[in-house]
C-alpha cells in the first residue's frame, strides 16, 4: 500500500482562509452545569497535592462529563488542575513533544505516532474513552454519489493525523482510490465554513460536526464502523507522561476512577450524562443522545483485561504503525514489545479494583 499522506490541495485563496488551524491550545469557557457541586462518588483524597495539565478535545465521551461536572476537584480537592482544550489530536502529540501535557485525549492514529519513530515520546495510553463506529463518518454533498468512486477528482476535507484522517486512508486504500481524491486538511472547526461556502465536496469528521454537515444537506457515505470491519478499528484513548505517571499514581488512580464513573453514567442515564457533555459541546442534551450512539464505552475492567490495556491494545497499536508508515506518516514501525510498553493498565485495575 501506498498513498501519499500528505497530498495537499492549493485551491483558491477563499479556502486559504478556511484553512487556519488553531494554534496549540485555548481554554474552555465552560466550566460546569451547576451540578458540579455535588459531592465525589466515592472517598475523596485531599492528601493528592499534584498539579495537573490536562488536554481535553470535544468528543461526545466521559471526560467530558468528568470535566463538566468538577468531578476530578472534587475528589481531590487539594490538588491543582488545569484543563486545555485542543482541536485534534495532532495538536495533542505536539503538547507532549513541548512538555506541557500530563494526561490529554487523542485518537488512536495519533498515539500510534506519539509512540513511533521520528517522535517516539515517553508516554503511555492509561484510557480508552471509547471505541469509534459511526460516529466518525464520511458525508457528502452530493446526494448522487452513492460509493466512494464518485469521489474521483473530488475535494475531501479531514484533520490530517487525526483517527478520521486514518479511516479516510484506509477506506480510499481498499477501494482502489490512491492517488485520485484531493485530500484537505481542516481542523472541524473550519471544516462547517467551507461546506458552507462550496470549497470542499465532502468530509469524513466526528461529531458534532458531522451533525453540523448532516443537518445541512449531507449524506453519510461510509463510517468508521465499516473501516473498523474491515480491518481498520480507530479508538480515543488518553496518554500521559510516563514520568508523570510514577511520581503522580494516586492522581492517577483517582483519575481512571472519575472516568469509570463517567462511563457508568453513559451506560445507565445517558439523559443525565448529555446535560453535562451538551454543556461541554455548546448543544442541547436532545442533540447529544444519537451521538452516543455513534461510540462504545468501555469499563475499567474491561479495559484492565487481557485484550485491551492489560496487553492485547498493542496489536492495534503495532497494526496501525504498519498502515502510517505505509502512509509516510511515521519513519519505522517499532517492535509489539515497544508497543506493549506505550500501554498501562495500572490506573484501570486501581480503578476497577
Amino acid at each position: 500500500m501506498s498513498i501519499a499522506l500528505r497530498k495537499v490541495v492549493a485551491t483558491s485563496a477563499a479556502l486559504s482562509a478556511v484553512l487556519a488551524v488553531t494554534a496549540g491550545c485555548v481554554e474552555s469557557g465552560r466550566e460546569d452545569t451547576g451540578a458540579a457541586a455535588a459531592s465525589c462518588p466515592f472517598a475523596a483524597d485531599p492528601n493528592v497535592t499534584s498539579t495537573v495539565r490536562l488536554g481535553f478535545q470535544a468528543i461526545p465521551n466521559g471526560d467530558l462529563l468528568v470535566k463538566d461536572r468538577n468531578l476530578l476537584q472534587a475528589c481531590l480537592p487539594n490538588a491543582k488542575i488545569t484543563w486545555s482544550q485542543f482541536a485534534s489530536g495532532g495538536d495533542v502529540v505536539q503538547a507532549f513533544g513541548a512538555g506541557s501535557l500530563d494526561i490529554g485525549t487523542l485518537g488512536s492514529s495519533p498515539a500510534t505516532k506519539a509512540l513511533s519513530a521520528p517522535l517516539n515520546l515517553p508516554v503511555q495510553v492509561v484510557w480508552i474513552h471509547d471505541v469509534i463506529g459511526t460516529s466518525e463518518s464520511l458525508v457528502v454533498r452530493d446526494k448522487s454519489i452513492t460509493a466512494l468512486s464518485g469521489l474521483v477528482g473530488k475535494k475531501v476535507a479531514t484533520p490530517f493525523g487525526s483517527t478520521s484522517h486514518y479511516s479516510l486512508l484506509a477506506a480510499l486504500d481498499k477501494a482502489g482510490l490512491t492517488g485520485k481524491v484531493d485530500l484537505i486538511n481542516l481542523q472541524p472547526d473550519a471544516i462547517p465554513g467551507a461546506w458552507q461556502g462550496n470549497q470542499i465536496d465532502a468530509a469524513w469528521v466526528w461529531d458534532p460536526t458531522l451533525s453540523k454537515l448532516t443537518e445541512a444537506g449531507g449524506t453519510v457515505l461510509t463510517s468508521s464502523a465499516d473501516t473498523a470491519a474491515a480491518g481498520a478499528p480507530t479508538y480515543d484513548l488518553a496518554i500521559a507522561d510516563k514520568k508523570f505517571l510514577a511520581d503522580n499514581a494516586a492522581f492517577a488512580k483517582t483519575w481512571a476512577k472519575v472516568q469509570d464513573y463517567a462511563v457508568g453514567q453513559l451506560k445507565t442515564d445517558q439523559a443525565a450524562a448529555a446535560v453535562s457533555i451538551g454543556a461541554q459541546l455548546g448543544i442541547a442534551p436532545d442533540k447529544v443522545i444519537p451521538q452516543l450512539a455513534g461510540y462504545q464505552y468501555l469499563p475499567a475492567a474491561e479495559q484492565a483485561g487481557a485484550k485491551y490495556l492489560g496487553g492485547g491494545f498493542s496489536t492495534d497499536l503495532t497494526g496501525t504503525a504498519r498502515f502510517l508508515l505505509s502512509q509516510g506518516g511515521i519513519a519505522a514501525v517499532g517492535t509489539e514489545q515497544q508497543y506493549r510498553d506505550g500501554i498501562t493498565a495500572t490506573p484501570a485495575a486501581g480503578a476497577s479494583s
